[in-house]
């Protein structure tokens, strides 16, 4: 596999992997950059944060480009299980908030009876990873010595800044993981038929919001050395 796209939200959380991709990509939001990294020809882009501008960065990318694999890459919010600094892999994303607020509860797009997406499929809140590159990112980033969690990425437009919030939206899938633009990219990676890899490093546990136990710069570390290690072996 030798083109890849490479999607990250912010410069902040590609800073560690920009610096071996060469020519050294634009750190601007939107922009595509060509370069290569371990002779794989890389198509790189910062989206920018939340669905929208994820949604958007990536269908430029799409309509420009056919890359054979999209890599999204960052930081998140774990729900349970996974620790600050630990990698975390999607095998699937999820709409944590698309859907219909009932006098019985909360229901999913299935509920309204209307897909977010119809090809060969009908797609209403959930995106399957494939599950050989899933397997394969993991055992790269786990070879590596990174301790690497997998399961169910919920993309928000609110970030869970309680306890009680994060629950109630981790139980709609059954989260190991929340993000502000998976699901977006997902949705445009499924309609374009490209295969997709998300991976994030763990920068805090989704508890009431406590920044001083954050730590961003290990969440970013650990992420890129794992996306570098995937890439290399692509």
């Amino acid at each position: 596999m030798h083109n890849i796209a490479l999607i990250s939200p912010t410069p902040v959380e590609s800073k560690e992997l920009r610096p071996g991709i060469k020519q050294l990509p634009d750190g601007g939001e939107g922009i595509i950059s060509k370069g290569f990294l371990h002779g794989k020809s890389i198509l790189f882009s910062h989206c920018g944060i939340g669905k929208v501008n994820a949604a958007h960065s990536v269908t430029l990318l799409l309509e420009d480009q056919r890359p054979d694999i999209l890599i999204l890459f960052g930081i998140g919010g774990a729900y349970a299980g996974a620790g600050v600094g630990d990698v975390v892999i999607a095998v699937s994303e999820n709409y944590g908030e698309e859907g219909v607020m009932t006098s019985a509860g909360w229901k999913p797009m299935e509920f309204t009876g209307f897909p977010l997406l119809k090809n060969d499929l009908e797609y209403f809140n959930t995106f399957a990873m494939d599950k050989k590159l899933s397997q394969f990112a993991i055992k790269a980033s786990k070879d590596i010595g990174l301790k690497v969690h997998s399961g169910n990425f919920i993309t928000v437009s609110q970030c869970s800044g309680t306890l009680k919030t994060g629950e109630i939206i981790r139980k709609r899938f059954n989260g190991i993981c929340e993000n502000m633009e998976g699901a977006a990219v997902a949705h445009i990676c499924a309609k374009y038929a490209i295969p997709m890899i998300e991976i994030r490093g763990i920068s805090n546990i989704i508890e009431d919001r406590d920044l001083k136990k954050w730590n961003i710069p290990l969440a970013v570390s650990n992420c890129c050395k794992a996306v570098n290690e995937i890439i290399r072996r692509l």
